[in-house]
């Protein structure tokens, strides 16, 4: 495996020393995904805003590593400086967001913002911008390309905005693509068709792809792994089609039950009862045990990874617990 991202052992601290991320590991090869799936609150957006180099104020990474590119010469992005994320961002590493409107300008066209891009990005001369805007807008699959182009974001509807905005990011041609909750604010036709673009994107280009979200329904569209957060920890990692078949954390059952897989016009929605610890206020064992319908005393003592069934999982019963999948 000679992965595109590297992620391993990440800590992210807030304020005085609260961890929000614990020991956080994953890879993603050339071409390949992984979502990052759990609650608000559970360190997934703090996890790809360390990878993007974007935490905010009183936010830092305190320990770990996040490689970027393979063997032999794989960038460290823990040690960039502002010159190096420069160089990194647009060009090797890009991302998309929840509300694409907010990213861009809103008194530039789109195609101006755009043909920009490739012009600091791609090193494309001025003449040959528009051409080659009109042809990546139409490879996102938007109608009357040439026309949006010379539309502004408030004249676009919040899909187009979003094919907008992936055109504006894989304009540098990246290794990497960020997808923060890129489609929640869609309807389900539109998220269906922006999930189908970012498919094509892997496909097409060998686009590696972290895809956060809080419906593992929306992971298992586009991704080929999932890594299932609580309360700042990866609790169950694996391939996306087995971890939603047969869950080995009670966490990510739960999930299940939430999200909007299958046909739930026949079941009656579900909730998590309680809330998950403060980041200040870590138990000393299992941080999901409070909320769990299957804790034993054990729970109450720390909790390794282990390996079940070609996947990680931090859960004493891992092994023996029976739990039901999508």
């Amino acid at each position: 495996m000679n992965p595109v991202l590297r992620v391993e052992n990440l800590h992210v601290s807030v304020g005085a020393g609260h961890e929000a991320v614990r020991a956080v590991s994953f890879a993603i090869e050339r071409g390949g995904s992984v979502g990052l799936v759990g609650e608000s609150g559970s360190g997934k957006t703090l996890t790809c805003r360390a990878v993007l180099g974007v935490l905010p104020p009183g936010v830092a990474v305190t320990g770990g590593t996040i490689h970027l590119g393979g063997d032999p010469d794989p960038t460290d992005l823990t040690g960039l400086d502002r010159r190096g994320w420069d160089a990194v961002r647009g060009n090797r590493l890009a991302a998309v967001f929840q509300d694409p409107a907010s990213y861009l300008n809103p008194s530039l066209t789109v195609g101006r913002q755009l043909a920009e891009q490739l012009r600091l990005k791609r090193g494309l001369r001025r003449g040959l911008t528009r051409a080659a805007a009109v042809e990546l807008l139409a490879a996102m699959g938007l109608r009357r390309p040439a026309a949006v182009f010379d539309q502004y974001p408030h004249e676009l509807s919040g899909g187009m905005l979003q094919r907008a905005l992936i055109a504006i990011a894989v304009a540098g041609e990246p290794e990497l693509l960020v997808a923060d909750e890129a489609t929640t604010a869609l309807d389900a036709a539109v998220q269906a068709e922006v999930l189908e673009l970012l498919r094509h994107l892997r496909e097409t280009r060998g686009l590696a792809l972290l895809l956060v979200s809080h419906d593992l329904a929306v992971v298992a569209e586009v991704c080929d792994r999932v890594a299932v957060f609580y309360a700042g920890e990866i609790v169950e990692q694996g391939p996306t089609a087995e971890v939603i078949a047969s869950p080995r954390h009670p966490y990510t059952e739960a999930l299940l039950r939430v999200a909007s897989l299958g046909d739930w016009r026949r079941r009656d929605l579900e909730v998590i009862p309680g809330r998950p610890p403060e980041p200040g206020a870590m138990p000393a064992g299992c941080r999901f045990a409070a909320r769990c319908a299957h804790a034993t005393d054990t729970c109450a003592t720390p909790v390794p990874l282990s390996t079940v069934d070609d996947r990680q999982v931090r859960c004493h019963r891992a092994a023996t617990l029976e739990l039901v999948g999508a």
